[in-house]
């Protein structure tokens, strides 16, 4: 079975080489250009992803609407997304050795915000990359930069295994 990543995990594709995201910054904040009506009674929040070059020749990256679902909650419910507020990847060349980052804008009640999963599809030079799945929560810290999987990781991660393993035995009895 397959674990997600944590939110702040870099995930290599194989069908890119040196091609990489990452799922970060997931934090609580009002959208810079006022709220969506139909967001009323829910607590917004952003999250970044930033897809990164490692590669030799650049790469043209489409993240767009579509391509990046958030789901929050034990039931994975479907979080509101706040299009006109977020900024996403538009057929951008990313050259070797730089990044570009979408910034989504979402909402969902607030006692959910403890658990988020965004699942990201990225688009590179017309091809289709695979799913790919971060999971974390709002509040719920992300290991710094460069260092290797901290308390808070692993904890989460440890979290996400069990309720993993739990869900697999529920299916099999």
């Amino acid at each position: 079975m397959d674990e997600p990543n944590v939110v702040g995990d870099w995930q290599e594709y194989d069908e890119h080489a040196g091609l990489r995201v990452r799922v970060h910054r997931l934090e609580a904040g009002e959208p810079p250009r006022g709220r969506d009506e139909a967001a009323e009674g829910l607590s917004y929040f952003r999250v970044r992803v930033t897809v990164e070059n490692r590669g030799d020749r650049p790469v043209c990256i489409h993240l767009e609407d579509g391509q990046i679902d958030v789901r929050t909650g034990p039931d994975g419910e479907s979080a509101f997304i706040d299009w006109r507020n977020s900024q996403f990847i538009e057929g951008f060349d990313v050259y070797p050795l730089r990044r570009a980052t979408a910034v989504l804008h979402a909402a969902a009640p607030e006692r959910f915000l403890g658990q988020v999963d965004v699942q990201v599809q990225v688009r590179a030079d017309e091809e289709w990359a695979g799913r790919r799945l971060w999971t974390g929560g709002v509040g719920v810290l992300e290991p710094a930069p460069g260092t290797t999987a901290g308390a808070a990781r692993e904890s989460l991660a440890q979290q996400v295994s069990l309720f993993l393993q739990e869900q697999a035995e529920e299916g099999t009895a």
